[in-house]
């Protein structure tokens, strides 16, 4: 049994980092109510920990390498525990935010060196089990998210689904410095441990992707003509401008580039990467606007909440557990691709069920059709991308899927956002019932949909009741047909574009360490 406490210091660091991404959706609307908290502010509470997850998991493993995999996996944990007490003694909305930003900063750490820690750790048969458990466990903190964050917010209170993080990680560091072998940062990378990082590519990569996610919710709350949201879209377009330049350079001069952009010339690896994002954007950017309809429009507690959402993770899971390895048989376009229709459809299914008067039972077939699509595509992503390019570039590879992977989650909550409250002004416009449209929606958005109804005038209640039902599900339905959209266009960009790699995939042989372990790498049923 000895020989398995590595994989469990792993395992436990992992549980936080993928628990903390469902845990926090259910507890929204207790956190706006408590904070005073805007649409917005909540967009960013999801959107700070992605973003930062997103910006830093590629310099994140070029760190790793340089100094250490272990040391930097302990700081990882260290800096999520921290931020995550922070998370919990928040007084406003703003401190929250940067907390989260502060978690996501460490959880990079812990993402990007884990699979380091069980290549190093485990070998021959024992590693791909290493793995197996570790994928595993991974969903089922995921699947668990939901319900842990209802059980806690309504019998406790929302700061204790941050709190409960810090009793694991004081536990998973302890065993991680006991149980793990240190690593020699020369010996533990493959390739560029001397090289320089590439921090000007890793800032232009943040500025960037930061700036596109506020102008989006910014355009979204004040316009898409306001001042600062076209300035924001100005510098996006600036920094995307100058990455293109710095990764072209680093490159040109032998360096090691955080994203390689002759590997987008590919089509496979391009279309994995369209993929990846717009799976991931696709299948969980709506979840934040469930959460606030089940609780603020259906009335379930945190804890039905929490219940109504799992059938997306928990099909996810099984999906992927069970059929994960007659999945690897397949070409990866089929699996992945079809994965991302099933997403497509089950959004169609969640807009076919989306009236003034549905509950959670209409959620049901729409979540569990979606997280069969996830459970297929998911597993694939990280072995076909590595397949696609380059030995030498397969960390490379699978880093990006990650990262495109956040950064579809972090823009989709975006957008969806400005979708949700477009269409939901336009609902409430024009019906006496709530004189300011504008306020009304972004109300909705907040999850404050009963204190809209309370203040309609007297006599009204039933009509502003109806009202608001009616303008949330005109607002989702709007959402899921965007997000159908979105897992077809990939669906179809995959099917197209993705082909076999003339190379053997990692995981056929089982020598390297880029090699056997990496289908089970990803998390089958978050947004991690």
């Amino acid at each position: 049994m000895r020989k398995w406490w590595p994989l469990t210091a792993v395992c436990l660091g992992a549980f936080i980092l993928l628990v903390d991404v469902t845990i926090v959706n259910v507890a929204l609307p207790s956190m706006a109510d408590d904070l005073d908290a805007s649409f917005s502010s909540l967009q960013w509470v999801i959107d700070g920990y992605a973003l930062a997850l997103a910006a830093l998991l590629l310099a994140s493993g070029s760190l790793a390498d340089r100094f250490g995999h272990r040391r930097f996996y302990v700081y990882g944990l260290a800096v999520f525990a921290a931020a995550s007490l922070v998370c919990g003694l928040a007084p406003n909305a703003g401190v929250l935010i940067a907390a989260r930003v502060v978690q996501g900063v460490g959880g990079a750490a812990m993402f990007a060196t884990t699979p380091a820690l069980l290549l190093g750790s485990y070998q021959g048969r024992d590693r791909g089990t290493a793995f197996g458990v570790w994928g595993a466990a991974n969903g089922a903190a995921a699947a668990a998210g939901p319900l842990l964050g209802g059980l806690l917010t309504e019998h406790i209170s929302w700061p204790t689904i941050f709190w409960v993080n810090l009793p694991i990680a004081a536990v998973a560091i302890a065993l991680t410095l006991r149980v793990v072998r240190p690593d020699s940062p020369r010996a533990s990378s493959g390739h560029g441990a001397r090289s320089r990082i590439d921090l000007p590519g890793a800032a232009a990569f943040t500025i960037a992707a930061g700036s596109l996610t506020y102008g989006l919710i910014r355009g979204g709350e004040s316009g898409w003509t306001d001042t600062v949201t076209l300035a924001t879209f100005a510098v996006t377009a600036l920094a995307l401008l100058a990455f293109v330049v710095v990764e072209h350079r680093t490159a040109r001069r032998g360096g090691s580039p955080m994203l390689d952009l002759a590997l987008l010339r590919r089509p496979s690896f391009a279309g994995l990467m369209s993929g990846a994002l717009l799976l991931q954007g696709s299948a969980f950017g709506c979840l934040v606007l469930l959460s606030l309809w089940l609780q603020s429009v259906v009335g379930l507690s945190p804890v039905g909440a929490g219940l109504a959402l799992t059938p997306l993770a928990s099909a996810s899971f099984v999906v992927a557990v069970f059929a994960g390895r007659h999945i690897q048989r397949l070409a990866p376009r089929l699996p992945i691709g079809g994965g991302l229709l099933l997403v497509a459809a089950g959004m169609l299914l969640l807009r076919t069920g989306m009236t003034a008067d549905a509950g959670r039972t209409s959620l049901i077939a729409g979540l569990v059709v979606t997280g069969i699509g996830v459970g297929l595509a998911t597993p694939m992503l990280v072995s076909a991308a590595t397949s696609t390019v380059p030995p030498q570039r397969a960390g490379m590879a699978g880093g990006a899927v990650n990262t495109f992977r956040q950064l579809g989650m972090t823009l989709a909550i975006a957008v969806l956002g400005a979708v949700f409250t477009g269409r939901t002004t336009s609902a409430l416009a024009g019906s006496g019932t709530v004189p300011d449209a504008g306020k009304g929606a972004d109300a909705l958005a907040a999850g404050q949909a009963q204190r809209l109804v309370e203040a309609a005038p007297a006599g009204h209640y039933d009509a502003a009741r109806h009202l608001v039902h009616q303008a949330f599900a005109t607002g989702l339905d709007r959402v899921f047909l965007c997000s159908a959209a979105a897992a077809a266009l990939g669906g179809l960009i995959v099917l197209a574009f993705v082909r076999p790699s003339n190379r053997a995939t990692p995981g056929a042989h089982g020598g390297g360490p880029s090699q056997a372990p990496q289908p089970r790498k990803e998390s089958v049923a978050s947004g991690v």
